[in-house]
């Protein structure tokens, strides 16, 4: 008879009933807000100060953050990157952070489960079209259409393919990945408990920023994509 796993989850009333993957993903959901207003009140309280801190305090690293995100939407995307920081932004931080949640025992990464994962790409995948609808009305269905009229029969089913392929994608790679390394980090715990498993969460952090990064890549290029003008 199976023994269910552990979870910290479970010590909260009202988390234990749900999937692991839920539960952990509210809990990394609340973390964050509570940094987020935390990060905020100490910018109010401070907004006004002119010198720099002598040293790196919380809100100057929440600050790096916003900025190494903005900085990468922008270089990637171009001028109107700001306008999807927002939602590339959130993705990428509520994904890095459950990524790395996998390597704290007791925790099992939403990202571990397709539901989490798909959820994601779906959101990347409607809103690449709205914002294409948006910026180019019912011209926006040319870009199914291909360069030349008469290969409209051929190009509408390809590409058709290629954009239901994305969520597929985009969400089958985040999972496999996670899931993998956390997979593999767990056994190390488990065989060798002592400074091997150290090699694997090393490993498992590269693993939790690369898939992050890519994920955020990946939607930024489909945005592109969507808002791009053609040049005649």
């Amino acid at each position: 008879m199976g023994h269910e796993q552990f979870t910290w989850a479970s010590l909260i009333p009202g988390l234990g009933s749900l999937p692991p993957h839920v539960s952990n993903g509210i809990i990394v959901s609340v973390i964050l807000l509570v940094i987020v207003c935390l990060g905020y009140a100490q910018y109010k309280k401070k907004e006004d100060d002119i010198l720099p801190d002598d040293s790196l305090t919380f809100r100057n690293f929440l600050e790096l953050m916003v900025e190494t995100i903005s900085g990468l939407v922008e270089e990637t995307m171009g001028p109107r990157g700001k306008e999807f920081m927002l939602i590339i932004g959130t993705l990428g931080i509520f994904i890095l952070f459950n990524n790395l949640s996998g390597l704290i025992p007791g925790f099992l990464p939403a990202t571990d489960n397709v539901n989490t994962t798909f959820a994601c790409s779906l959101t990347v995948f409607v809103l690449t079209h709205y914002y294409g609808i948006r910026e180019h009305g019912i011209k926006y269905v040319k870009h199914f259409m291909g360069p030349i009229w008469w290969l409209t029969p051929i190009m509408i089913p390809i590409e058709m393919i290629g954009h239901l392929a994305r969520p597929l994608s985009l969400g089958m790679r985040l999972f496999g990945n996670i899931m993998g390394d956390h997979l593999v980090t767990g056994i190390f715990f488990m065989l060798v408990p002592l400074f091997v498993p150290l090699i694997g969460m090393f490993l498992g952090t590269f693993v939790a920023l690369v898939q992050a990064f890519v994920f955020v890549l990946l939607s930024m290029a489909y945005f592109s994509g969507a808002v791009a003008h053609e040049e005649n």
